[in-house]
């Protein structure tokens, strides 16, 4: 597939890449998409080039669903990363020669290339990868677990999580990450495992519901050795209402 792009290096964008993050959180655990070629020793994140007759935000999603088969996710850009060394040396000569590359055409890839970070928060049990490219593995990996990078993706992966966790304090999230039916406490850890950090339980209580966005059900959850907690659900149309408005508060 990369050869294929040097070989037709005219149809992208020179100079310029994409690098999603993909964070997926199922069963208070948080996970990261990465992604690794056969035969080398470091992962990375999903990226790829630009083609020109595409918008940025389209190549994203192009990018993302060419090398590892997902699709319809909403990816949101979160930064931009430049240094002038951040892809020195990892496209060297023994690589072209590996890929069978000719040094003329290789030059395009050797260049400095500055990437266009995206991010996106899914439910991992429901995003099964599949690339289409047979020589590379593309697994959900703890982000506590996260293996030696390739370039300067724990730098971007870094600042995916601090971009996300700032976003919670400007937009509701778990919808489409819990059940339709939930709990206070699997909401609030829910939010604890992004943040990495215990939480008051009165506070998120309180924070939570001035939001607006649940509806308290006539319910209890089942098959629990306590107390037996009410269920929760969102309520879809404030859920958006404040989704589109944002917040202003802190965890």
């Amino acid at each position: 597939m990369l050869k294929d792009i040097i070989d037709n290096n005219e149809n992208y964008q020179p100079g310029l890449s994409i690098d999603c993050v993909i964070f997926g959180f199922h069963d208070n655990q948080l996970k990261v998409l990465l992604i690794k070629v056969e035969r080398a020793n470091k992962w990375s994140l999903p990226g790829g080039f630009i083609p020109v007759d595409q918008d940025i935000d389209t190549a994203a999603i192009t990018v993302l669903n060419s090398r590892t088969g997902v699709d319809g996710v909403f990816l949101r850009q979160f930064a931009t990363f430049g240094k002038v060394d951040r892809n020195k040396q990892h496209f060297d000569k023994k690589i072209l020669e590996y890929l069978k590359i000719e040094e003329a055409k290789g030059k395009w890839l050797m260049r400095r290339f500055v990437t266009i970070g995206y991010y996106a928060l899914v439910d991992f049990s429901k995003i099964l990868p599949n690339p289409a490219n047979r020589l590379e593995v593309v697994e959900w990996i703890d982000h506590k677990e996260v293996p030696e990078l390739i370039l300067d993706h724990r730098e971007i992966l870094d600042k995916a999580l601090d971009t996300l966790r700032i976003e919670l304090n400007l937009m509701p999230i778990g919808y489409n990450l819990l059940p339709e039916k939930f709990t206070i406490p699997e909401l609030q850890k829910l939010y604890e495992t992004i943040l990495d950090k215990k939480l008051d339980r009165r506070n998120f209580l309180r924070k939570i519901t001035n939001i607006g966005i649940l509806t308290k059900l006539d319910e209890k959850k089942s098959n629990v050795a306590h107390k037996a907690p009410n269920l929760y659900s969102f309520d879809k149309g404030k859920y958006d209402e404040v989704l589109k408005n944002g917040l202003n508060q802190g965890w």
